[in-house]
């Protein structure tokens, strides 16, 4: 699965981690996510992320 990197703050969402705090189970993929999803370090939302290559 495909990581996803926040344009704003540069927080990568790695969807084999997940985003506990959120109650995002690891294995769910960044298109799964809700749509009211933020990132959460600096609460933007998905439309400020891209895929990101490593």
């Amino acid at each position: 699965m495909k990581k996803y990197i926040c344009n704003v703050c540069d927080y990568v969402y790695d969807p084999q981690i997940g985003d506990a705090d959120s109650g995002v189970e690891s294995g769910t993929a960044f298109e799964d996510l809700p749509q009211d999803w933020v990132c959460p370090d600096c609460a933007a939302g998905k439309e400020d992320f891209e895929p990101y290559e490593e």
